[in-house]
């Protein structure tokens, strides 16, 4: 009895490190994670999204007002929308070509990435959530995205031009390394292991991923997608096994075994795939298709819409066609979840969507070409960057 105890248990070892990796898998399976230090502790191994909760607004964030921020990069300045109102309440002026509004690891500040058609004089814009006021810019090397580390000591300012990702002090900006990804052309969009060990990154242009152990600053590998793919956002599921990659040409999302860097399924969603998004629960991944397949394509190819996908099936449940061929890209949740808000990137508009009808409840005027919006405040303890991809 007791040796068929000892060969269930192996058997169980085996199964979980094919499918993830023994050391997750037993630390999960022993109910808990053991992340990396400084990192705040997984409350919950087979939801990381548990701290992101419509009850888990941090008590730091109760005096900051809620507001919508929304980058164009055509236009370079950024529309301020009141969710309450649906009205644009300000807009200003910032660096060239504004790609993404950042919430920092602490919450206290919002960055704004300028990274000025991919040269040198890029610069990050502060934004204090209080007054919903910029200050004044900070200059670094073409920032089109920006992450920050899970135990919070680094800004990732992701210089997509440069195939680099520079680590900076995240109050000072101050530079404190880098890792360079020859391999990654286009270098934008990632997201972190469950226990905060490795990041993974898209290479856009170079149809691949990169893994990268970002506290030895050393690429561990790259991963081709199949069949020339051009992916976008990444975001890990909930229980930390499986990476969710948008393919903008494939038109649907890649499943990729984060653990053993391993490609391992696919799901079809819709033409010209972007933007992901975990539901408050964290049992849906709203994903945006743009409504058109190749970067510099015309707007009205095909629709945009937003499909759902249920992380324990693996399937769409729904799918949610905009108006008009509209153009949904990136954005993020209410603070309830019960709003899905997106920028429509090629028709100068913000769509605020049910997200228990999957209907437009609102299209707001905005600047031209806006990207990655973020509504603020969002729950959870902090930020690891973009959009606010909240822990």
């Amino acid at each position: 009895m007791h040796s068929n105890r000892a060969w269930s248990l192996v058997a169980v070892l085996v199964t979980l490190t094919l499918f993830g990796g023994a050391s997750r898998a037993v630390s999960q399976a022993a109910g808990r994670v053991e992340s990396i230090p400084g990192m705040p502790p997984v409350t919950n191994p087979t939801n990381l999204y548990s701290e992101t909760t419509a009850d888990k607004l941090s008590p730091a964030l109760a005096n900051v007002p809620t507001r919508v921020y929304v980058p164009n990069v055509k236009s370079h300045e950024v529309h301020v929308i009141d969710p309450a109102t649906f009205t644009v309440i300000d807009r200003y002026k910032v660096g060239k070509n504004p790609q993404h509004v950042v919430p920092s690891w602490d919450l206290t500040t919002l960055w704004v990435t300028n990274n000025a058609e991919g040269r040198t004089d890029g610069t990050l814009t502060p934004i204090d959530p209080i007054t919903g006021k910029p200050g004044p810019d900070v200059a670094v090397d073409d920032p089109y995205n920006m992450y920050f580390t899970p135990d919070g000591k680094s800004a990732v300012v992701v210089a997509e031009a440069m195939k680099r990702l520079d680590f900076r002090d995240p109050k000072t900006l101050a530079l404190q390394g880098s890792v360079s990804a020859p391999r990654c052309g286009g270098i934008n969009h990632g997201d972190y292991a469950i226990d905060g060990r490795y990041l993974i990154m898209t290479c856009e242009y170079a149809s691949r991923l990169v893994k990268i152990d970002w506290r030895a600053r050393k690429v561990l590998g790259y991963l081709t997608l199949p069949d020339g793919g051009i992916p976008q956002d990444v975001r890990v599921s909930p229980d930390g096994a499986i990476f969710y990659v948008a393919d903008l040409k494939a038109g649907g999302v890649h499943l990729v075994d984060g653990d053993a860097f391993k490609h391992v399924g696919f799901i079809k969603t819709g033409v010209g795939t972007h933007g992901l998004y975990p539901s408050r629960d964290g049992t849906k991944l709203y994903v945006t298709n743009r409504g058109f397949s190749q970067i510099g394509g015309k707007p009205g190819v095909g629709k945009g819409s937003v499909s759902v996908v249920d992380f324990s099936t693996r399937q769409v449940v729904a799918t949610w066609t905009l108006p008009r061929a509209g153009s949904p890209d990136m954005g993020n949740l209410s603070v309830d979840g019960k709003h899905l808000w997106l920028s429509g990137r090629y028709d100068r508009v913000v769509y605020v969507i049910d997200t228990s009808t999957g209907e437009v409840i609102k299209t707001i005027p905005v600047g031209h070409e806006p990207h990655g919006l973020t509504v603020w405040p969002q729950p959870g303890r902090y930020s690891l960057g973009h959009t606010g991809n909240m822990r």
